[in-house]
């Protein structure tokens, strides 16, 4: 039978919102021009992204409406898993207590777990999971977050009350009344907020037929939400089924923002996925497990990544097969051996068919197996290990004396490395250090438990933040770099190699979107490092240079320019949308029809848009800011606010010439918000200096890996990296050049050089930058430093003869980054003899860098070349 087609989905509201968001300077209506408040922006831990505050911005779109009571009383957020619900929650809790006076909130689930994982979140200011900034403070008045039973008759000010509730005891509460817990006729006198997590519980009823029992949930909410005409019920769900028509029709004029999990992996908040197939037993799929965790530990620690701790879950769907894989597990590792081990990486490594685990185990065969050993039975002890075995009603967190212990996994404190579970949904679980999931006790499952396995993934891919050169990344950024970096982004998901299965799982994906690769599709493209180039004088004596980096004065930190802001330019903000503050600042991600406008900045809109962003207070100023002496000086100095005359507003188009005031106002806000984050981010900073610094060739140049898809959908044509032979090719330092196909060119087009070369220097070698070595990064040193991270160049030209060594720093750049990565090609070509010096070399050191190497070389690269040539 024809696989039946997913309709397209048409939602009103969200459409409305778009249409009126691209209008919306046209409207005078206040709530079309919604700014961020600093009073959610200031009381929440997390910073929100986009797409959280876009959420907002819908919200505040239909409580602005004038028949919001009857027309928007019910809502649905359809958020990916793993997006951040919560987060909105609390921020949305925080809106209806400014904006509109609610105080009562009632937050319901279908679990305990979930209500004890949202009490951790919203109630204990103990714990790592809590949301909220301390003390939460709006407009100098401190605000209390207390959770209650009942809500208070006369309500004190300055209090939030917070009603946490599963959906079954809602139910018996109100049906058979009791001291101090809540009544139909309570509800009737005072309005509230429902918080609805978990929604697609409670639409059973609407699901399936009309007169069956199970629509009592239902009921319960109307009937609650009806109590009182200003009664709201913000429901959030990443499961709910719109393609069945009874959902379709309940929800379509109640949907108010659709973020998707496609969407979610795209923008690059999780992990990567890789499903890991094969014809093992549980034993072989344990011990996988423990050594692919292992590694990415050594990879981590390698990385100089602290406190990296990856966890595994052995997923059974019986407890009694679970309590027996666990003593199985202990077992195995107890036992183990340095000779078994090995054998086990032998045999693995012949009939793996994963490209992680021979990635995993060619490292294992170059390292002390008896250490590793040890290493393993210290670290998967019996302490380290957790067991825990959920019911239909509580979920994985249904033990309460598990929640601590399970939700605080990312801590450095928490000592346990892998879980056994039968694992449901397990709503309410929000590890982010999950990177490998196990099935255990394999046997054939029904469709409906492949979708569940497909939830449990989505939830183990919420990306993990952790610490790499000093900075805490949210998203992916390791997708382009060396396998041992990937990894460290991957969720793994082990399973067998059964056909029906993997079809019901794919399917279960399908459904999802959820984007998983599967991880035989890769290949580790390795090279090494030519024989013959390491018993040259150049490998075992030469030298490859970078320049130093200096912490930059506070003396120096006189002027924006110091922070990376230019103010001798135009600034450009982008007002399309009130909330796409990702683009604001960069017009080359702008997409549509659009136009500019310029808005004059005056005294009037500075001062307003400062009292508006509490960051703007002289005190907080002047830590970032240690050379300012006053708020006069940062708006009127030249080298501050001084020279901003005008700002270019980029509009949707038709936008009237002449902007309103409170449109100007929203540009300058924005600009201030781009000053506010370039001077948080760039203080304290370190800059490149001119002094270049050796580092041993043969500490530089190694043998290294790239992680490669065989399947090269969505990646254009000259993106897609394949190895290419280089054993003849003596000047080329590496067996095989790794590469795209432009840098495949521009090695080409040096190789066209490379006997005039010869004719004049004794040693010729392009060197090709191994991206892991990170010690060779150029950074910024002359003008206006703007970028302190500093870049790895793509190559390095090294020519020498008796009189001169030449080296030569090469970047291969795609036409779509020239002009974002604009500052390393200024960076390159101030490298030369005149501007720099060579820590503890004479003049015979020279080093250089050149343009851009473009498609066709249209920068002329190969007239670089010529002034080494005489």
């Amino acid at each position: 039978m024809a696989k039946k087609k997913a309709r397209e989905l048409v939602l009103p509201v969200i459409n409305e919102i778009k249409e009126y968001s691209s209008n919306f300077l046209k409207n005078d209506e206040p709530r079309h021009a919604f700014i961020f408040p600093d009073y959610i922006k200031h009381n929440l831990k997390h910073q929100l992204r986009d797409y959280q505050k876009q959420s907002l911005y819908n919200l505040n779109y239909t409580q602005k409406d004038e028949n919001s009571d009857s027309r928007f009383n019910q809502l649905l957020f359809h958020m990916a898993t793993g997006s951040g619900k919560t987060d909105v929650m609390a921020a949305d809790m925080l809106y209806f207590y400014h904006e509109f006076g609610y105080q009562n909130f009632l937050f319901v689930a279908s679990t305990k777990a979930v209500i004890a994982k949202t009490r951790e979140n919203m109630i204990n200011v103990q714990s790592p999971k809590y949301l909220f900034s301390q003390p939460l403070s709006i407009n100098g008045t401190t605000i209390e977050l207390r959770e209650v039973t009942r809500f208070p008759i006369n309500s004190e000010p300055g209090v939030i009350y917070l009603r946490l509730i599963s959906i079954q005891s809602l139910d018996k509460e109100l049906d058979t009344p009791r001291e101090n817990g809540l009544t139909y006729e309570d509800l009737v006198k005072q309005k509230l907020i429902i918080l609805a997590d978990e929604a697609h519980h409670f639409s059973a009823g609407t699901k399936s037929k009309p007169d069956q029992k199970n629509r009592a949930w239902e009921y319960l909410l109307d009937r609650v939400r009806q109590s009182n005409k200003a009664n709201r019920q913000l429901e959030f769900t990443a499961t709910i089924d719109l393609q069945n028509e009874r959902l379709y029709e309940k929800y379509r004029d109640k949907v108010i923002f659709q973020y998707d999990l496609k969407q979610f992996q795209e923008d690059g908040y999780s992990k990567r996925i890789a499903r890991l197939q094969a014809n093992a037993d549980d034993n072989e799929k344990m011990l996988n497990a423990v050594l692919l965790s292992q590694y990415r530990k050594r990879m981590a620690h390698k990385a100089g990544i602290k406190d990296f701790k990856p966890v595994i879950l052995f997923k059974s769907n019986r407890t009694n097969i679970s309590k027996v894989a666990r003593d199985q597990f202990l077992t195995i590792i107890d036992q183990l051996t340095a000779e078994d081990l090995f054998q086990f990486i032998v045999r693995q490594m012949q009939t793996t068919q994963s490209s992680t685990l021979r990635q995993a185990y060619a490292y294992y065969q170059t390292t002390d197996i008896g250490n590793l050993v040890r290493e393993l039975q210290r670290d998967f002890q019996p302490l380290n290990i957790i067991n825990v075995n959920d019911t239909q009603e509580n979920g994985i967190l249904g033990d309460l004396n598990n929640l601590n212990n399970l939700n605080t996994l990312e801590e450095p404190s928490n000592p346990f490395r892998a879980i056994f579970a039968v694992a449901k949904l397990s709503e309410g679980w929000d590890v982010l250090n999950l990177y490998d999931i196990v099935r255990i006790g394999e046997q054939s499952i029904t469709s409906k438990q492949t979708n569940s396995e497909a939830q449990l993934i989505g939830r183990g891919s919420r990306y993990n933040p952790f610490v790499y050169e000093k900075a805490t990344s949210f998203t992916r950024r390791f997708d382009r770099s060396t396998p041992e970096l990937q990894i460290l982004e991957s969720l793994h998901y082990h399973t067998i190699n059964d056909k029906k299965y993997i079809d019901n799982l794919t399917k279960s994906f399908e459904a999802m979107q959820l984007q998983v690769e599967d991880d035989k599709n890769f290949k580790i493209q390795t090279t090494t490092v030519k024989e013959s180039f390491k018993k040259t004088n150049v490998y075992q004596y030469g030298k490859l240079y970078y320049n130093d980096v200096e912490d930059i004065p506070e003396s120096e930190y006189n002027g924006l320019a110091k922070y990376g802001v230019s103010v001798a330019e135009l600034p450009t903000v982008n007002i399309e949308t009130a909330t796409l503050e990702a683009t604001a600042f960069d017009t080359e991600q702008v997409t549509g029809i659009n136009e500019t406008r310029l808005v004059r900045v005056d005294d009037v809109l500075v001062k307003k848009a400062m009292a508006r962003n509490s960051f703007f207070r002289f005190n907080t100023m002047k830590k970032y800011m240690p050379t300012l002496e006053s708020i006069t000086e940062f708006m009127h100095d030249s080298h501050w606010l001084g020279q901003i005359q005008e700002i270019q507003a980029i509009v949707s188009a038709g936008t009237e010439v002449y902007l309103d005031r409170t449109t100007q106002l929203l540009v300058v806000e924005k600009y201030l918000a781009y000053i506010q984050r370039m001077l948080i981010m760039n203080y304290k900073r370190q800059r490149g200096t001119n002094k270049f610094i050796g580092l041993p060739i043969k500490e530089a140049v190694q043998d290294y890996q790239k992680r490669v898809p065989i399947n090269y959908a969505g990646v254009g044509v000259h993106e897609i990296i394949d190895s290419y032979n280089y054993k003849g090719a003596p000047w080329f330092v590496y067996n095989e050049a790794i590469v795209d196909d432009l840098e495949r060119s521009l090695v080409e087009l040096i190789h066209g050089y490379i006997e005039k070369f010869q004719h004049q220097y004794k040693d010729v070698y392009l060197i090709r930058s191994d991206e892991s070595n990170s010690k060779l990064k150029l950074h910024e040193f002359t003008g206006e430093i703007s970028h302190y991270a500093g870049f790895l160049p793509d190559f390095i030209l090294y020519l020498a003869n008796e009189s001169y060594v030449y080296q030569i720093y090469i970047e291969a750049k795609g036409p779509h980054l020239l002009n974002k990565d604009q500052w390393k090609e200024d960076l390159l070509t101030s490298i030369s003899p005149e501007n720099i010096d060579v820590i503890g070399e004479n003049d015979q050191v020279k080093l250089y860098g050149v343009k851009f190497y473009v498609h066709g070389d249209a920068r002329q690269v190969r007239h670089e070349f010529g002034k080494f040539i005489q």
